[in-house]
């Protein structure tokens, strides 16, 4: 009767002890890359972004891609996506598939006609809340100078409660030289609806500080 006493109070111990270890949160995140016009140039530092993100991400978490053109509302714009698996060899397959995607787009991009950011928001919200991580990002790689094609609506409140859209690599374009409150309004335009729609907003213009990309 004593070691089944004893049995049981480790038992119960053990319990918790392991209660009391909180697990990691998992993370998602969606890249959104621009590839209007002349932003096709600045691939190379979204790349940069990507290998970041690959070597950061551990088992558990999920990474989406995908380009931002004239419908960016739709599957066939993303470039790959993932959850890494919890065998880290497995997990390690994964992230050199994904990188080997993520190579090809950038060598064989071409520029889009419009650019519908909003729709691809509204793909990427939709993926992040499916992946029910506690952590959830939306990174927009772009110039944020919306231009649809004519006759889409766009006119709406984003779902992004929960969810931290970070503005990266915010290039100016010629006319914001000339007149910079352009710049400004667009970032401000862009700051009212991610928080319109519960979201929270940052812009990274600094990609040497990766390491406090995805910071809480």
């Amino acid at each position: 009767m004593k070691i089944y006493k004893l049995l049981v109070t480790v038992i119960l111990c053990t319990g918790l002890i392991a209660c009391g270890q909180k697990a990691p949160k998992t993370k998602a995140v969606y890249m959104l890359i621009d590839t209007s016009g002349t932003y096709t140039r600045e691939l190379d530092k979204a790349q940069k972004i990507g290998n970041y993100l690959l070597g950061s991400l551990n088992s558990g978490d999920s990474l989406a891609m995908a380009r931002i053109d004239s419908g960016s509302f739709s599957e066939k714009d993303i470039i790959s996506k993932v959850t890494f698996d919890m065998r880290p060899s497995l997990a390690t397959t994964q992230k050199h598939q994904f990188k080997r995607q993520l190579d090809k787009f950038v060598s064989n991009a071409k520029p889009s006609a419009h650019t519908d950011i909003s729709g691809a928001v509204l793909q990427a919200a939709e993926f992040l809340n499916e992946t029910q991580a506690q952590e959830k990002y939306i990174l927009i790689f772009s110039d944020l100078e919306e231009d649809l094609v004519r006759g889409q609506i766009r006119d709406f409140t984003m779902p992004l409660v929960q969810i931290k859209v970070i503005a990266l690599n915010v290039t100016k374009l010629r006319s914001d030289n000339i007149d910079p409150r352009d710049y400004l309004k667009r970032l401000d335009n862009w700051e009212k609806r991610v928080y319109e729609g519960g979201g929270l907003w940052k812009v990274v213009n600094d990609l040497d500080r990766l390491d406090r990309l995805l910071d809480s």
